[in-house]
């Protein structure tokens, strides 16, 4: 069975995201991401919504608070369905170890428990931004490595991270860590504000568990051939 990249749905409403959604055939389940923009305009509901049409949805909200904060909110969380979500390896061991038992106390029985990963360094990220604005003097790569070590450690399931740097991670975890990868563009694209980028062949080639790719997709005049050429390249099959 062929992989699904994730598109992100980079939206600020439902009604942005039902028009961008009749570009692609109604019985074709896709793999989303709801970030922050879309998740704070709309709630709960755009959740429930995307499910209900047979997406799976990776919920982008990167929590990052005290531990019982956390765990609480993760317990709601659980109740909408979502594939994936995350928080913010920063929050530390504990506050990652109270949203894995959040999530499990959220999940309904019988019911499969989301995947949980965390955000090491954000892909916009650079090396200078990361010592200058965080005071972390270590490189970059040695950064993302202690995070991801933190991540396993808490007993989650992967990382939200670059593809530059899946296979030291996959080195330093296990090959069954997952690393999810945004900052994917397509050979020739505009890289945006992302700072690490990659191809969908790169990031097949370099251990991306799953890759996120926005306005490649959703800005493209044709969002569906945009989404196939991409599903192509990243499941290595030639268009």
């Amino acid at each position: 069975m062929s992989q699904r990249p994730i598109i992100a749905l980079d939206f600020p409403s439902k009604i942005e995201v039902a028009k961008f959604l009749t570009a692609f055939p109604k019985e074709e389940s896709l793999f989303v991401k709801v970030g922050m923009e879309l998740f704070y305009q709309e709630g709960p509901e755009i959740v429930r919504w995307l499910k209900s049409l047979g997406h799976s949805v990776f919920l982008d909200l990167k929590l990052h608070d005290i531990p019982n904060t956390v765990e609480k909110s993760m317990t709601g969380l659980a109740k909408l369905g979502v594939n994936i979500t995350n928080v913010h390896a920063a929050g530390g061991v504990k506050m990652m170890q109270a949203a894995k038992e959040g999530l499990k106390k959220g999940t309904q029985v019988g019911n499969k428990v989301p995947l949980l990963i965390a955000v090491t360094q954000l892909t916009s990220t650079s090396e200078i931004q990361m010592q200058q604005d965080q005071l972390i003097d270590v490189p970059l790569k040695e950064s993302v490595l202690h995070y991801a070590k933190c991540t396993e450690k808490a007993g989650l399931d992967g990382v939200v991270c670059s593809a530059l740097e899946a296979q030291d991670i996959h080195q330093a975890t296990s090959d069954a860590f997952v690393c999810l990868t945004p900052g994917i563009r397509p050979s020739g694209s505009d890289v945006g504000d992302q700072q690490r980028v990659v191809t969908p062949t790169e990031a097949r080639k370099i251990g991306s568990t799953y890759i996120v790719v926005g306005r490649p997709i959703t800005q493209a005049k044709k969002p569906y051939e945009a989404y196939q050429q991409i599903k192509n390249e990243w499941n290595g099959v030639n268009a």
